[in-house]
């Protein structure tokens, strides 16, 4: 299989999920997961149709950046994220994906008022509650989510979640679901928009997808296993 049959599977594939949920063929954005991936294959997926992709790497994705600069790329920071590093991705990413503290928080600030920008973010969820993983638990996310909301230059616009690995996305549902709840309680509670939810990987997409994902990070299946 070629590279754009692999993309027009999974994006065949994100419409059925969508069909089933009842949200309209279009309810998901596919997100390329290129940590690793070279340029020449991001852009070889480029000519095939996809435009957005994610990394986890700051200084990985500045390489690609300057490598792919030709290419109308829509960029979103999908990894853990350094305070030290926020300075790099301004004017760079359209969405962060990995907010998950107070200070990273404040210097997304500090950073998008020095280049007089709104960054939109979304709040990383430990739905699992797992030790190695990033993300602000459940019963910690009003207390941040609150705090942005005095930040005027950071936009938070949902949710991100990395749920537990299970060989049977069924079993991955309750935390997609979960997220699902804890995005529509700020909602009702804040009287605010948060449209998206990122979550759903090579593994369990389409069960994300039935659950309300509209944000997709999909790696393996496009690219092949990582190095």
């Amino acid at each position: 299989m070629n590279v754009c049959e692999r993309l027009e599977e999974i994006l065949e594939r994100i419409e059925k999920a969508c069909k089933r949920a009842s949200r309209g063929s279009k309810c998901a954005k596919l997100l390329g997961a290129s940590k690793t991936v070279s340029p020449e294959v991001i852009g070889e997926f480029y000519n095939c149709g996809l435009r957005v992709y994610g990394e986890n790497r700051v200084q990985e994705f500045l390489k690609k950046l300057e490598a792919l600069k030709d290419l109308n790329i829509e960029w979103h920071f999908i990894g853990r994220l350094q305070r030290n590093k926020v300075k790099y991705l301004m004017n760079k990413v359209v969405l962060i994906h990995s907010l998950d503290r107070k200070n990273l928080a404040d210097e997304i600030q500090k950073r998008a008022l020095k280049n007089n920008i709104i960054q939109e973010v979304l709040i990383e969820v430990n739905v699992g509650g797992e030790e190695t993983k990033g993300g602000v638990r459940p019963e910690n996310l009003k207390e941040l989510f609150e705090y942005t909301l005095k930040l005027p230059n950071v936009k938070v616009i949902g949710l991100m979640t990395i749920p537990p690995y299970f060989d049977n996305p069924e079993e991955v549902r309750p935390y997609f679901e979960k997220l699902r709840k804890l995005r529509d309680e700020l909602q009702e509670e804040y009287k605010v928009s948060l449209p998206h939810l990122s979550m759903g990987m090579s593994n369990d997409f389409e069960v994300a997808i039935e659950e309300g994902a509209t944000i997709v990070r999909i790696g393996t299946l496009l690219f092949g296993e990582r190095k």
